[in-house]
């Protein structure tokens, strides 16, 4: 196993999430104990010492099996972090009692990394806000002793998160976000990583498969790929793109089959970033896949000032590549629920002045319509 030095901690540069642990029936919140026990214990023996949680995962049973599976294994032998879910904006008054139930549930006495979670546009003015008391209170778990190191993670765009840094960077030790080759330009995840770096924030990686959607690819790309590293899996390469960022400390990968899981150890045996020249053909490959399905919006602007509603089209339309070429997601919904009613793709009246003076020639009456009703 490949390990990170962080601060005076060795850290397993594979690191397990327990968001997709194994089911019985398809049923996300009935966890296959035994299955993910033996996975636990499998981990561990290979040298795996960072496991992932959080309040919400498998509708709250993750933080129960985890600390159950970890609890055959000396604390001192692996690093558990969980989450303060901020994604449910009831919950913001609430800390101190979700807190103390986390820790009750994973049976542990501190938690060795903490985390603000999803930092986001829906949410931020809330973390923000110093009438629920969150900051203080979780600086006050630190200095308890009952977290060890805090951080957050953010799903938000780069100003969501430049605000959050603003307001807490200094106290902040790490930062989760979503990395990988695909949405290094997609997601904008490398100026990501470089505002985290003016920051020295080192960076903690969620989604390196993309859901998976980066474990297998079109036959095309896979032989691109074969030839240019023959006996590379498919998988290993979006794990070789995270193993070349030197402020990649952590990659966090939700596995759900023991199968899964030994592929992954099997390729964190061995460090072999990528060569710039094969970063550079990844990352070719990455941005084609992407305008497949992504419409060739430059925000521009120029619709903008022709849109007698005002909407801000080329924010949309990045939203909308996004929600298309995820089929679906978070994402999207998320981002549009924060937006005044008036704002949103449904209030595009197809008048088609935006499209006169789009250089990309972009039907994007057309593109708001089918943003609207794909979000319902």
């Amino acid at each position: 196993m490949i390990y990170r030095t962080y601060q005076d901690l060795q850290l397993s540069a594979l690191g397990f999430g327990a968001m997709r642990l194994p089911v019985m029936d398809g049923d996300d919140s009935r966890i296959d104990e035994k299955a993910a026990m033996e996975m636990v214990d499998y981990a561990m023996s290979h040298g795996i010492n960072y496991y992932d949680t959080a309040w919400g995962y498998h509708n709250g049973t993750s933080e129960l099996v985890l600390g159950k599976a970890l609890k055959k294994h000396s604390r001192e032998t692996f690093y558990l972090a969980d989450k303060f879910p901020g994604y449910d904006l009831g919950n913001m008054d609430k800390v101190q009692e979700i807190f103390e139930k986390q820790l009750e549930k994973c049976g542990v006495e501190y938690f060795d990394f903490y985390l603000f979670h999803n930092v986001c546009e829906m949410n931020i003015d809330a973390y923000l806000n110093p009438t629920y008391g969150i900051y203080d209170y979780l600086l006050a778990q630190k200095k308890a002793g009952r977290i060890r190191h805090l951080g957050f993670s953010a799903h938000g765009s780069y100003d969501v998160m430049k605000r959050f840094l603003e307001a807490y960077g200094k106290d902040m030790e790490f930062c989760q976000i979503q990395l990988n080759y695909l949405d290094w330009d997609f997601q904008g995840a490398k100026a990501k990583v470089q505002l985290l770096e003016e920051y020295g924030i080192p960076v903690w990686v969620m989604e390196p498969l993309r859901g998976g959607r980066l474990a297998s690819l079109e036959e095309k790309y896979e032989e691109k790929l074969k030839a240019l590293r023959p006996q590379e899996s498919i998988p290993a390469w979006a794990f070789r793109f995270l193993q070349s960022l030197p402020s990649v400390k952590v990659v966090l990968s939700g596995m759900s089959t023991m199968e899964q899981l030994k592929e992954n150890i099997a390729t964190f045996e061995e460090d072999k970033p990528l060569s710039s020249q094969e970063e550079k053909e990844l990352l070719g490959m990455a941005d084609e896949m992407v305008k497949k399905i992504a419409l060739p919006c430059t925000a521009c602007h120029y619709c903008v000032s022709h849109c007698p509603q005002e909407l801000d089209i080329p924010s949309l339309l990045a939203l909308y590549n996004e929600h298309c070429f995820s089929d679906g997601g978070f994402i999207a919904p998320m981002v549009v629920s924060t937006i005044p009613e008036e704002k949103r793709p449904s209030s595009c009246v197809g008048c088609r002045s935006c499209e006169a003076v789009c250089p990309q020639q972009i039907k994007i009456s057309e593109a708001m319509a089918d943003f609207a009703q794909r979000l319902g």
